[in-house]
């Protein structure tokens, strides 16, 4: 029987569930697993020095059965009662803090079970919490479904002495307000506010930081820290770090010198904050060597960490480092998901010349895990392969996939057409399609727009448009990106008529709906050569797509060298919203560029009530009209 469903089938029955500790009764069981009070002169009275103690230097998997069953596995697949919690106690001393971690990014998707687990965590002596853990559970539980759970969470985790950190608090803003929940945007951000305000760490952060980034690292800087006789903690350490983070190399020699203290030593969670800050091109060195340290004293990065570093290095293009770290992690207990390995193919094949070197060591890593490669990782190779032009390579990969049981799909066919297009070989690139509807493939709208762009890269515009229209022939949706792609070639080629034919056909027979940026592209061109009716009907097509009205192209115009009659069309148009200040907004620009005879002309010519408005009204009272030369 498969191990996994043998325990799930034990505990099946067990279908209580564990009652919410409250806060309040939390409180005082959570306050003595304290550890980030300080103070630079005198102890706080709430520092418990007993529970100041560093990780155990413990280099174990996350695994607890005799079958591997992963911990996260068995809480997706089980209730929560007081026998999985007995379960989980067995895990001890395994549970450390980079396990509580990656169990927690397992948990993502189920912010209950996140909760339940992080509920129970938290509360024992052997577990030491950290602003990286308390920061992965606010953003699992910042959901309706879950919100009262992460109130307590916050509150908890200011009672403890952890930062709410600017970084958590947009994060998880941005969550809040994608899905609607105000009343929890505007508590968050008093909460956060009132953070900032009651801050007692914050100045004698700011004190250490302002002694080290005064001078260049020496006996001078050892001095005044010395003076200051600091108390560490972890939480202080932390902070001091991630505001010398423009800084790496002094925020090394703080580490250090914090590591020579006595009385303190460093942990899972200070080197991992510490890798976060070295993680940069000019201090790379050193982040290795810090990588190095910690495996040899029983440390590992945490997934959360991991996922961080290895983002910042892909934004900065420092791939071979990227690829190492994913080399390390795979050999480490917290393996990146295969999401994870997908998304740094990606990135590596959207070089101009993509290292097949390192796409193989990815790959290959993945392998030696004793995993089969997915569909997602055939993708991730075969992309960097059509991207470097090594079409015969590519074809092979398609090859291996569909023995491993993946068959081509519109991501697979998309990518051998980049590839033919980027080598101007169009027309095998438009034979694909044909070849995918032969084998039940039906080319989705975007892969016809990887056609017409390819197309459009190759300077091909007019076959670009044959591919338009077939593909609104075939059915498909045709969305902003690939109009924006065509209007973008049209306009490079000087047909500027040619792309306004191409907006208005598509946006009125078709019901495709262009981007606002792509409205105003053409619209500015089509002004640029005085073609001022047809950028007014533009305008009023943005308004049945319900865009924001663009109205600075027209009021330059306009003030330029339109008229009067250009003016009212305009203030009339129905894509021009009905309010005086944009009536203001010409009458400025006229008077502005001198004109105005002009704007006492289009004065006459507007509704009485707009004439009336009071800003209007000032304008035309103003001196610029009273003391004006008569002629």
């Amino acid at each position: 029987m498969n191990p996994l469903k043998a325990i799930v089938a034990n505990l099946r029955f067990l279908d209580s569930p564990v009652t919410r500790r409250l806060i309040a009764t939390r409180s005082i069981r959570l306050t003595q697993n304290q550890v980030t009070h300080f103070s630079l002169h005198t102890p706080s009275p709430f520092l418990d020095h007993s529970r100041d103690f560093p990780f155990p230097n413990l280099h174990r998997k996350i695994y607890f059965s005799s079958k591997s069953i992963p911990i996260a596995e068995l809480i997706l697949t089980s209730h929560w009662s007081k026998e999985l919690e007995h379960e989980l106690e067995k895990c001890y001393p395994s549970l450390t803090h980079e396990t509580v971690v990656y169990v927690l990014k397992r948990l993502e998707a189920s912010p209950e079970k996140a909760w339940r687990f992080f509920d129970w965590v938290s509360t024992k002596k052997w577990f030491r919490a950290s602003s990286t853990v308390y920061g992965l559970i606010l953003r699992i539980l910042a959901t309706e479904v879950t919100i009262k759970q992460f109130w307590i969470t916050l509150w908890t985790m200011k009672r403890r002495g952890f930062y709410f950190y600017e970084e958590m608090y947009l994060s998880i803003l941005v969550v809040f307000k994608r899905k609607k929940m105000d009343r929890d945007c505007t508590s968050l951000t008093h909460f956060y506010n009132r953070s900032i305000r009651e801050d007692a760490m914050h100045s004698f952060v700011a004190n250490v930081v302002g002694i080290i980034s005064a001078s260049k690292w020496g006996d001078d800087v050892n001095g005044e820290l010395a003076k200051v006789k600091i108390q560490l903690s972890d939480n202080f350490v932390i902070r001091v770090l991630r505001e010398l983070r423009s800084t790496p190399l002094k925020a090394y020699e703080f580490f250090r010198w914090v590591g020579r203290q006595s009385g303190y030593e460093h942990n899972t969670v200070t080197y991992n904050a510490l890798a976060r800050v070295l993680a940069r091109i000019d201090s790379i060195e050193k982040f290795w060597s810090v990588i190095e340290e910690m495996n040899s004293v029983g440390h590992e990065l945490d997934i959360d960490t991991y996922l961080k570093i290895s983002r910042m290095l892909q934004r900065h293009r420092m791939m071979e480092d990227a690829v190492k770290l994913y080399e390390l992690m795979m050999d480490s207990s917290y393996k990146p998901s295969v999401e994870d390995c997908s998304f740094l193919l990606k990135s590596i094949s959207e070089s101009d010349k993509p290292n097949l070197d390192l796409v193989f060591r990815v790959s290959k890593k993945y392998e030696s895990t004793e995993h089969t490669l997915p569909k997602a990782i055939y993708d991730g190779i075969h992309r960097s392969l059509t991207n470097s032009g090594k079409l015969d390579e590519a074809e092979n990969i398609v090859n291996r996939m569909r023995k491993a049981g993946h068959e081509p799909d519109n991501i697979t066919y998309g990518q051998v057409i980049v590839g033919f297009c980027k080598m101007r070989r169009l027309e095998e690139a438009c034979k694909v399609m044909e070849e995918m509807e032969s084998c039940g493939c039906i080319p989705d709208t975007k892969t016809w727009t990887l056609l017409v762009q390819g197309h459009c890269v190759a300077n091909e515009v007019d076959r670009a448009l044959l591919c338009l229209h077939k593909m609104i022939e075939k059915g498909c949706n045709l969305d902003a990106a690939v109009l924006c792609v065509l209007t973008d070639s049209f306009l490079g080629q000087k047909r500027i008529d040619d792309a306004y034919k191409l907006l208005v056909e598509v946006a009125t027979k078709h019901g495709a709906s262009p981007s606002r940026s792509t409205y105003e592209k053409l619209i500015v061109n089509l002004l640029k050569i005085e073609k001022f009716e047809e950028a007014l009907n533009l305008l009023c097509l943005t308004r049945i797509h319900k865009h924001t009205p663009i109205i600075e192209p027209f009021v330059q115009y306009i003030s330029n060298f339109g008229s009067v009659e250009d003016a009212v069309k305009f203030l009339k148009s129905k894509g021009s919203p009905r309010s005086y200040l944009i009536y203001l907004r010409v009458f400025k620009s006229l008077v502005g560029k001198g004109r105005l005879s002009e704007a006492e002309d289009l004065l006459s010519k507007i509704p009485s009530y707009m004439s009336k408005t009071k800003e209007i009204r000032e304008l035309f009272d103003s001196n610029v009209f009273r003391l004006r030369p008569t002629g």
